[in-house]
């Protein structure tokens, strides 16, 4: 199969080649085929999500088991909530506050499925995760296919996320039918996924939508650890996306370091040195003082700014990548902490050090 790579300005979508590669991607999804589109957290793998065949393809793509169920995306079509209501039985009050407050972006509710949602899209269980986007160019090509879009990250199951094209295509070139290239990102993390029935509500994964702001709208919430037990063969399935115990991860080992500021620069530089004879890369945000002598001969991903979790956040998967095509067999990374997107860094980062073990990936 050949790839597609259909560019687009996101600033210029009226203009012809915006529309003929929005007309081509959109074709491709109505016909069955899968496309990788921009989201503004990172590039999904975009499947009809009421064709159950289309949905087994991402499956396919990926290598992702089938135990772990899969986003769906929709686009205000026709009346208000034509698409949501097609998938979901209800929207219960608190969900409505939360869908006026930070819709479109990165917030996902489960919700009561249709039985017009094939059970490959839910692994089987009663809810189906929704979101609507906020890139304009995944809204546009959900808009000019007229269906509701399937889309986990457009990466090999329990690789590093991709937040660019040319992070699609080194996984799954050949994989899949086209890919929307729209250029980087903005988020940089997966959306946040919660369950607003439960009292209180709980959220499966932290992301761009955090603890606090939900609690200001909808009431009390929890964050859970939820993940699959690496001796379960095969795992249960799971309840959300994202909760995997071994997830987002780099090629290298990944090994992380917490300490206050002003010892953290000594223990990254220390821990690199446990690694003789190896390739080692550094994720190092600026206002890390690590003393460049014992970093001689690291490669350096200089990873933000420390007081600026939101660019640590959009530049994390590029980083852990970089190091990756570098040739780095062990990546040092400090765990940056507070509350808010923080908490996102940390889950993400957490499950990408789980060794492997078990069925999972």
């Amino acid at each position: 199969m050949n790839t597609l790579r259909l560019k687009i300005d996101p600033f210029q979508r009226d203009a012809p080649a915006a529309v003929e590669a929005l007309d081509r991607a959109a074709a491709i999804l109505r016909a069955g085929g899968l496309v990788a589109l921009p989201t503004e957290t990172v590039y999904g793998l975009g499947a009809n999500a009421l064709d159950r065949a289309a949905v087994e393809r991402i499956f396919a793509a990926k290598r992702r088991p089938s135990w772990d169920p899969v986003i769906v995306h929709v686009a205000p079509l026709g009346p208000a909530d034509s698409m949501l209501l097609n998938l979901v039985e209800e929207i219960p009050a608190r969900a409505r506050r939360l869908i006026d407050a930070f819709w479109p972006g990165p917030l996902t509710l489960l919700l009561p499925r249709t039985r017009a949602v094939p059970d490959a899209v839910t692994a089987g269980r009663p809810l189906v995760g929704v979101r609507m986007p906020a890139h304009p160019v995944a809204l546009a090509l959900i808009r000019r296919a007229g269906v509701p879009v399937a889309a986990p990250s457009a990466n090999l199951f329990g690789h590093t996320s991709p937040t660019t094209a040319s992070h699609v295509l080194d996984d799954l070139d050949g994989r899949i039918d086209a890919i929307l290239d729209a250029g980087p990102t903005p988020r940089g993390v997966e959306s946040t996924v919660l369950d607003p029935s439960s009292s209180p509500m709980v959220i499966y994964r932290p992301g761009a939508v955090t603890v606090e702001q939900i609690q200001s709208i909808a009431g009390p919430v929890e964050l859970v650890h939820c993940a699959a037990e690496a001796h379960q063969v095969p795992p249960q399935t799971l309840p959300s996306p994202g909760t995997s115990q071994r997830h987002y991860a780099p090629q290298a080992r990944l090994i992380l370091v917490s300490a206050p500021i002003e010892f953290l620069g000594d223990q990254l530089a220390e821990t690199a040195l446990h690694f003789p004879g190896e390739r080692v890369g550094v994720m190092l945000p600026a206002g890390v003082n690590a003393p460049r002598s014992l970093l001689a001969g690291c490669d350096i991903y200089p990873w933000g700014q420390w007081t600026d979790p939101d660019t640590m956040a959009r530049e994390l998967y590029a980083g852990l990548r970089a190091l990756d095509a570098a040739g780095c067999t062990a990546i040092v990374c400090p765990v940056p902490p507070g509350e808010g997107i923080a908490a996102a860094i940390r889950d993400r980062l957490r499950k990408a050090a789980q060794p492997e073990s078990g069925p999972g990936p």
